[in-house]
């Protein structure tokens, strides 16, 4: 039983930074999903936390199977991020099922970016750029609420000039 909980200890201790990426990840999409499901968008907190935490996942899988099965010959050549590279295509892809088109009205856009954006997220964390990681969601965070402010505003005054020109005809 000692060698068990050691060996669990040992694995534990040799795998905390990724399991910290793992972690980080989830957090961060778990947030960007909150705060999209809070505006009724059609991808919500568990949509954008399996997104960004399985890109961070295929981005740890693909850079270290590099040091793993880069020894079973001395010509085997890798790039660890090629992978990560291909998650892309399938971002794209899962994005495209989030837009909608109804008329000339189109919604989903930003949701589809937000799965994109995600994905980055994931994949920063996993190739261990946590500065870089964390200082684009302030940046894109800090943008996004004084984008919504103009938005707002510009819906408020849209308003007001179809209510003038109401008055106006009648």
């Amino acid at each position: 039983m000692e060698d068990v909980l050691s060996f669990i200890a040992t694995y534990l201790t040799n795998h905390a930074v990724i399991f910290f990426q793992i972690l980080l990840s989830a957090a961060i999409g778990f947030l960007i999903g909150w705060d999209r499901e809070s505006k009724s968008k059609p991808a919500g907190i568990k949509t954008y936390m399996y997104v960004c935490t399985a890109c961070c996942l295929i981005t740890l899988i693909s850079i270290h199977s590099v040091e793993k099965f880069s020894e079973l010959g001395t010509n085997t050549m890798m790039d660890p991020m090629r992978l990560a590279a291909q998650i892309v295509s399938g971002l794209g892809f899962l994005g495209a099922g989030v837009i909608l088109k109804n008329g000339l009205q189109v919604k989903g856009l930003t949701s589809a970016a937000m799965i994109l954006y995600v994905g980055g997220i994931g994949i920063g964390i996993g190739a261990g750029f946590y500065g870089l990681v964390l200082f684009t969601y302030f940046v894109s965070t800090v943008m996004a609420k004084f984008g919504n402010h103009l938005e707002s505003k510009r819906m408020t005054v849209s308003k007001r000039l179809e209510h003038e020109a109401g008055i106006q005809l009648e």
